[in-house]
Order: C-alpha cells, then sequence, then structure tokens
C-alpha cells in the first residue's frame, strides 16, 4: 500500500478502481467507510500508512487495511494468506469473525480459502472444514468437525482443555527432532505419526465423502457460464490514478521535493565555479565539462533519489493488476502524468540557475531546449528504473542494474572519449548509436556552442574559431541534423522504454505458467 495515503484514502481510491462506474461517488465512499468500521478500522480513518520513512498503521491494522481491500466488492471467491498474522488473539477473533458473517450480510453463498497462523480456539471454531499438509501430503482434509475423531481414532487424541489446532500441528510437524506424543508414553516419532494419518486418511470415508463432493462441483459447474469482472472504465482508471499518485508524490517529501533541493544546491555549485564562463579559448572545455557534469548528476541523482519510490508503487502495481483492478496502460498514464509537475519543476528551476549563472548561450529559444533536455532525461531514467523495476528482485540490484546502464551510456556518450575515437567493435557499433545520453550530449553542445565564437588563442590573441567547427572538429559532434532531432530521438527512446516495460510485465504474465511447469518436472 502507498505510504503516504491514510487508510480512508487508500480504500476510497481502490473503490474507486474496483467498482464500476455504473456505482455513484457517494455509494464507493459509502461502502469504503462501512468496511473500514467492520474491520476496526473507524479510529484509523485519517492515518497515514507509514512505512520505513515515518509512522502510520500499526502492523495488525495494515493487515486489516488490507482484507479491507481484498472484501470491498464482496467476492464470491476470497484467498486470505494468513489474515491474523500481527494481531492479537482479540483482534483475531474480531477480524475472522466478521469475514465468516459476509455470507449473512448480504445473502451470498461465497468460498473463502484461508492459510491460518496459530488461530486460538473461538477463531478455529469459526472453520467449516479444514485441510492439513505437511511436506505436500494429505493429513486430512474434510469437516473442521470431525478433525479430532479422526486423530483420536490413529491413537492422537487432543487432550482435554487443549487447543485442537495446536494439537494437530504438533503431531504432523516435522521441524523439530521429538516424539509427536511426547509425555504420553508412546514414544511416536513424528515420522511414524505423520505415515499413519496419511494412510489412514487415504482410506477414510472423510476421503470419500470429499471426493464425491468435488465430483458433483464438477459436474455442476460444466456448463457455468465465465463471467468477467466489470471494473471502472479505462479513463476513470486514468483519473484515479493520476489523481492518487498525484497525492503520494506531493506528500513524499524524499522523492521529488527533495531532489529539486539537492538540484538546486548543485546548480547554484555549477554556477558559482563556472560563473560567466565566457569564450574565451579555455571556455571550450569548460562549457563541455559544465554540461556533462551536470546532465550524468542528474541522472545518477534521479536513480538514487526515485528508485525506492518506485518500487513501492511497482509493488501496489504488480497486486492491483493481478486482481483486475486496471491494465497497464492505465498505470503508465498514471504514473507518466502525475509525476510531470514536479519534473518540470525540477528541470526549470534548478536548470535557470545554472543556466545563467553560467552564462551560457542567451536567448529564451536556448533556455526552452535545456530545459526540454533536462526533462527529457529525467523521463528516460524513470523509464529505464521501470523497465529494470519489473525484472529486477530487489532494490539492491535494481540499482545495480540501472547504475550500470547509466555508466555505460555515459561511457560511450561521446565525452570522455570522442566519438571517432572509440573501438568500433560494440563501444561505437551499437552501443554509441543507442546511448541516450549520446544525444542529450550532442544536443545539449549543438545548443550552447553553435552560433557563438571563441578565441583560438590560449593567451588572448585575435585569432577565433566559430562554436560550429569546436563542434566538428573538438567534440566531434555530428552535424547532419539539427538539435531538434537529437531532442525528437530522446522523446522517441522514453517512449520505447515505456513500450519495454510494457512488453516485459506481459512477457512475465505469459511465462509464469510455463516457469512452474519446468519448476514442477525439475521437482
Amino acid at each position: 500500500m502507498l505510504s503516504t495515503l491514510t487508510a480512508r484514502e487508500t480504500l476510497y481510491y481502490s473503490a474507486q478502481l474496483q467498482f464500476p462506474d455504473s456505482v455513484s461517488i457517494a455509494e464507493k465512499k459509502e461502502r469504503a467507510d462501512m468496511t473500514l468500521r467492520e474491520m476496526g478500522l473507524q479510529d484509523a480513518f485519517n492515518t497515514r500508512v507509514g512505512g520505513w520513512r515515518s509512522k502510520g498503521l500499526s502492523g495488525g491494522q495494515k493487515r486489516r487495511l488490507s482484507i479491507c481491500i481484498e472484501i470491498l466488492t464482496r467476492p464470491k471467491l476470497l484467498f486470505l494468506d494468513e489474515p491474523t498474522s500481527g494481531l492479537d488473539s482479540a483482534a483475531s477473533y474480531y477480524v475472522m469473525s466478521r469475514i465468516a458473517r459476509l455470507n449473512q450480510r448480504d445473502g451470498i453463498r461465497r468460498t473463502i480459502v484461508s492459510s491460518i497462523h496459530q488461530p486460538s480456539s473461538e477463531v478455529f471454531e469459526l472453520f467449516h472444514d479444514l485441510c492439513l499438509l505437511t511436506s505436500g501430503e494429505t493429513v486430512f482434509f474434510g469437516p473442521a468437525s470431525d478433525a479430532n475423531q479422526f486423530f483420536a481414532s490413529n491413537g492422537f487424541p487432543c487432550p482435554t482443555l487443549h487447543n485442537p489446532s495446536d494439537h494437530y500441528l504438533r503431531i504432523i510437524n516435522k521441524d523439530f527432532e521429538q516424539d509427536a506424543e511426547e509425555g504420553l508414553g508412546k514414544g511416536v516419532t513424528t515420522e511414524e505419526a505423520i505415515e499413519t494419518l496419511v494412510k489412514s486418511y487415504r482410506s477414510s470415508q472423510v476421503r470419500k465423502q470429499v471426493i464425491n463432493e468435488v465430483q458433483k462441483i464438477v459436474e455442476s459447474d460444466s456448463g457455468a457460464i465465465r463471467k468477467q469482472r466489470i471494473h471502472a472504465a479505462l479513463p476513470t482508471q486514468c483519473l484515479v490514478l493520476i489523481r492518487r499518485s498525484s497525492l503520494q508524490l506531493f506528500r513524499d517529501m524524499s522523492n521529488y521535493w527533495l531532489r529539486l533541493v539537492v538540484f538546486i544546491i548543485i546548480a547554484i555549485s555549477i554556477g558559482s565555479i563556472y560563473y560567466d564562463i565566457g569564450t574565451s579559448h579555455g571556455s571550450i572545455e569548460g562549457r563541455g565539462s559544465l554540461l556533462i557534469f551536470f546532465i550524468s548528476v542528474l541522472s545518477f541523482m534521479t536513480l538514487v533519489g526515485g528508485f525506492s519510490p518506485l518500487l513501492e508503487e511497482m509493488k501496489v502495481f504488480e497486486r492491483e493488476r493481478l486482481n483486475g483492478h486496471y491494465g497497464i496502460t492505465a498505470f503508465l498514464i498514471g504514473n507518466l502524468v502525475s509525476a510531470i509537475p514536479y519534473i518540470l519543476l525540477i528541470s526549470l528551476i534548478p536548470g535557470g540557475i545554472a543556466y545563467y549563472l553560467c552564462g551560457m548561450h542567451k536567448g529564451l529559444d536556448r533556455f526552452l531546449y535545456f530545459t526540454s533536455l533536462l526533462f527529457a532525461i529525467v523521463m528516460w531514467v524513470e523509464s529505464l528504473m521501470l523497465v529494470i523495476g519489473s525484472i529486477s528482485p530487489n532494490y539492491v540490484i535494481g540499482m545495480f542494474l540501472t547504475g550500470g546502464v547509466e555508466g555505460l551510456m555515459i561511457l560511450t556518450g561521446g565525452f570522455y572519449r570522442r566519438p571517432n575515437d572509440l573501438p568500433k567493435p560494440l563501444w561505437k557499433y551499437p552501443l554509441y548509436y543507442v546511448s541516450f545520453l549520446k544525444y542529450a550530449f550532442q544536443g545539449s553542445f549543438k545548443n550552447d556552442f553553435d552560433g557563438l565564437t571563441f578565441s583560438m588563442d590560449p593567451d588572448g590573441g585575435n585569432g577565433s574559431i566559430s562554436g560550429r567547427d569546436v563542434l566538428i572538429e573538438t567534440w566531434h559532434v555530428e552535424m547532419g541534423h539539427s538539435k531538434w532531432v537529437d531532442l525528437a530521438i530522446m522523446f522517441g527512446m522514453i517512449v520505447l522504454y515505456r513500450v519495454m516495460f510494457l512488453v516485459v510485465t506481459k512477457s512475465k504474465e505469459k511465462l509464469k505458467p510455463f516457469v512452474a511447469s519446468i519448476s514442477a518436472l525439475r521437482g
């Protein structure tokens, strides 16, 4: 869940995504508030979810909020993975009893499947059916009320005043080497107890009843028509995601706001070091250095400041997408549009400070080009993070991969080693031509050097050289196309990276069954 949103906002935005447009805004809000009250979160309506950066909901409250998201639309089939983890016994019973009463509330028959962590006796009594597994073997699967008789008939009765679930787990737990009936004088090992129970279940009447019940369900559902769940329309999804993401970005001080402060400090530092750089012979190297440094720092600081918040958003996206709340297109639009105002601030304010303090090529059109180029660089880094974040298993590996790609593109961009001097195999063909920063470097150089005249004599003589000649002879810039073409190629590559994210996400989804089948064959 997004850390800066409150519990009410989290569920309200989820309601807007999950319910169709035919449901009114007021009804969505009412359903969200009612669900929060059902889970006992009425006192936490305006408490933020929180995370490692800020304190918010407790672990138990977060767990209950996540359950609220799942039961919001009253689904007929509900899977819950350890819904009571992090809750005390009273809260566990409170939550599970309300989940169990969903059928009574709306009269719809539904199936609720839950793995449960150390249930109390009261919670255990809420379950109609029980499935006990150990090492892939079914120990028992049937009515929960029949489990005690099953264990007792095989020589493992539940002691008086003991929690039945604790007793069953102690008998079938292989994690510790001990006698399953230690203290009762039987000296039966866990392995022997499990083998006895598994064999007994295979031949039991309970198993036969389960098989018959499953067969009836299969036959009755064989002609069922599958209905696709209706959600909000694509325009509504995009608007909701834009509003939610914008609110998250506005409140998250460690993301764009911190980056803006750091970039302003860097811009002032560059401006003071290269103040009014002029057009002397030494300024040729100085202009190139300040442009490359500013672009490189901008790209790396975007990675450092933006990767962690992006991963948080990606986790929410993966959960909501797999639940069918919205598609990749809606996510990309929401992610892009909500970030544009902040990227514009980062491009205009630090870019303007550095541009005018350094005395770079004057002219409104040249300044707008420079800020557009900075805007494209931030957009490119965020697009690159999207692609790598979708395939990276964790934050550390993602940072290494993204930083490595950026470093490689800076190295082959044509500054630290001039384009004509790059080794042609690999480094020039293809890396130089696919490097995003190659077009950023060349576009920024054309924007600043073209149209200026520089002193040719290091000692301040009368000789001069045009900026165009400097671009060709010193920087090896390709002058066959204008700087606007370089900028257009950059934005084209940004679109390409976003398409790559879509392809990778779709491919992962389609490859999952194949990978699972391969793993099963190896197992």
